[in-house]
């Protein structure tokens, strides 16, 4: 059961009340917002972190760092997680997406060097750390790029 899927017991639900009506409804003339003041009108109310002119929660506390928009994320995946693939095996992003190693296929691979690989395999990929790109070839497999864009 997801919450998309709840529904309300039958016989739960009311109508909502009908307010200003008249004054015979209980919910007639000021409808339920008292008197005067800045609620009581329409459109009023404070913007969301209005704290009555005090400094808001969110200018007072101190900012720090900023995001790069250019930054590039990369999917990863170490080389002792390529150890469940058979010898001679050609490994890309979409078998390793098939092998559920990979979350988002559709960013571009990286190759980390933690662990140790026992396999001779060819892995295609975006970018290799040093370390991995070591490792695989000493265990007789190929690093390889794709995807290279020129003057990266």
């Amino acid at each position: 059961m997801r919450l998309h899927e709840l529904k309300a017991p039958p016989g739960c639900k009311k109508a909502p009340k009908r307010k200003g009506r008249g004054t015979a409804t209980g919910q007639g003339k000021t409808a339920g917002r008292g008197m005067n003041g800045q609620n009581s009108r329409s459109g009023g109310g404070v913007r969301i972190g209005f704290e009555g002119g005090q400094m808001p929660l969110y200018r007072r506390i101190p900012k720090r760092g900023f995001t790069n928009i250019w930054r590039t994320e990369y999917e990863t995946v170490n080389v002792s997680a390529l150890d469940v693939f058979d010898n001679g095996t050609e490994v890309t992003k979409e078998l390793l997406a098939e092998k559920r190693l990979v979350r988002k296929p559709r960013l571009p691979l990286k190759i980390l060097g933690d662990g140790d690989l026992t396999k001779n395999l060819t892995v295609k990929a975006d970018k290799f750390t040093k370390s991995a790109a070591e490792k695989i070839e000493a265990a007789g497999g190929k690093a390889e790029l794709v995807n290279q864009k020129e003057g990266k």
